[in-house]
């Protein structure tokens, strides 16, 4: 481009160190100014669209239920864990902000954690709990995306741990978070978040959101411990 430039100028009849000076001058910003749109609009045309996910269902919940042993044990621990401020939102608002955190939290601690039984881990047949050394089972990983998404100013009024029976019929502990396009599954089996009813798994109880109570889900019949990778 220069080369035209000072080519265009040298066949004048009388050109003039100055003029060349400026018309090098505007040449470049003119230059520039056109890469910038063209790299704006190819930063703008590269950025991803966030699609979320379809607009499904809630599960409905039915009587009180008994929480797990080791969640009752849990809360001994760290009562501040399980108790719930009627103040916070029932529902998630599901932006594509919001949608982002909650993809993005189900893959990290699915793949920081390695899986491990409680019995390998503690020496019990269950126990829930922060997997802060690095190892743990469903019920812990599931403990630590609700503290990580709790972090990121989520209620945890609507991050939920579930208890389910898995396509291999044990018991299973998964996090639902309740939102405003229906209730969704976190689980360390899959980086997949998905609507509850395409989990392929039997509902069987949660934690109720008005009290420490925890309500039955689709009338499942309940497993004795989560004790699964």
């Amino acid at each position: 481009m220069r080369y035209a430039v000072l080519r265009s100028v040298g066949n004048q009849s009388a050109p003039d160190s100055a003029g060349l000076r400026a018309g090098l001058r505007r040449t470049a910003h003119l230059g520039l100014v056109g890469a910038t749109m063209l790299l704006g609009g190819a930063s703008s045309q590269a950025r991803p669209t966030v699609l979320l996910p379809e607009i499904g269902t809630a599960a409905e919940h039915g009587q009180p239920a008994r929480p797990v042993a080791a969640w009752t044990q849990f809360c001994e621990r760290m009562p501040n864990e399980c108790t719930v401020d009627l103040t916070e939102p029932a529902f998630v608002r599901l932006d594509a902000a919001t949608w982002r955190t909650v993809t993005s939290v189900n893959r990290r601690v699915n793949a920081r954690i390695r899986p491990v039984t409680d019995m390998a881990h503690w020496g019990v047949v269950d126990r829930w709990d922060y997997p802060d050394d690095g190892f743990g089972d469903c019920e812990d990983m599931q403990l630590l995306k609700r503290r990580m998404l709790v972090e990121r100013h989520l209620p945890r009024r609507a991050l939920l741990m579930t208890v389910v029976i898995d396509e291999i019929g044990e018991g299973h502990a998964v996090l639902m978070v309740r939102t405003d396009r229906g209730d969704l599954i976190l689980d360390n089996k899959t980086n997949a978040v998905l609507p509850w009813q395409r989990t392929g798994y039997s509902f069987v109880k949660r934690e109720g959101q008005d009290g420490q109570a925890w309500v039955s889900l689709n009338n499942g019949t309940s497993p004795v411990t989560t004790a699964n990778r």
